[in-house]
């Protein structure tokens, strides 16, 4: 079988990485060759990118700036990680992919989505998702679960409607490509959650 990629997507707090996880879970215990990923910093440049782009100390950090951040780490992500193990036959589930920067970069910071696109299509290298997840829930509520967590980074401190913008952005990625992105209702229980996204995952495999 060959691998796929399957990213998962939402505003801050909607529990990605946990979905990631129990997605890992399940498919493992169907036999299947899985690889876990995340952006930014899926490598150990991407690390470092990483806490550049989350510090709140790095306030002044321009959008364009922002934007060739994150596809700097995805270059070295997809070149070093994601590419090999597509090759290698795996599953990969990512937590965040060039959707987010769609979502962050074109509806949060206002940047021309020309440019957005064209990076993303240079970043990714002909990496694309094979499915994708939008864990979709109320800005409100994404900063009051990310509170309960601790300290908030550089992106969770922007204005709730930053967030409203960028939550609208990936509700409207879902829409404008139905066959690739499905949305989860991210403000049910873990384990409701982890239902519905396993749902749809079988009925994936199966069409495989």
């Amino acid at each position: 079988m060959k691998g796929a990629l399957i990213t998962f997507e939402g505003i801050e707090g909607c529990g990605k990485t946990t979905q990631v996880r129990l997605a890992e879970e399940l498919l493992v215990a169907r036999g299947l060759a899985v690889a876990v990923a995340r952006e930014p910093g899926g490598t150990v440049i991407g690390a470092r990118i990483r806490d550049i782009l989350l510090d709140p100390a790095h306030a002044a950090l321009a959008p364009t700036a922002e934007l060739l951040l994150y596809a700097a780490d995805r270059a070295q992500h997809v070149a070093e990680r994601i590419r090999p193990a597509l090759e290698q036959g795996c599953i990969v589930l990512c937590d965040r992919f060039f959707d987010s920067t769609t979502a962050y970069q074109c509806a949060g910071r206002g940047l021309d989505p020309k440019t957005v696109e064209r990076l993303n299509k240079m970043a990714a290298d002909g990496v694309r998702p094979d499915l994708t997840f939008v864990l979709d829930l109320p800005p409100a509520e994404s900063i009051e679960r990310v509170m309960r967590v601790g300290r908030l980074d550089r992106i969770e401190q922007e204005p709730l409607a930053f967030h409203e913008r960028v939550r609208q952005a990936f509700l409207d990625i879902a829409r404008q490509a139905p066959e690739r992105v499905t949305v989860i209702d991210a403000a049910q229980s873990v384990e409701a959650v982890a239902a519905d996204i396993a749902r749809a995952l079988e009925t994936w495999l199966a069409k495989r």
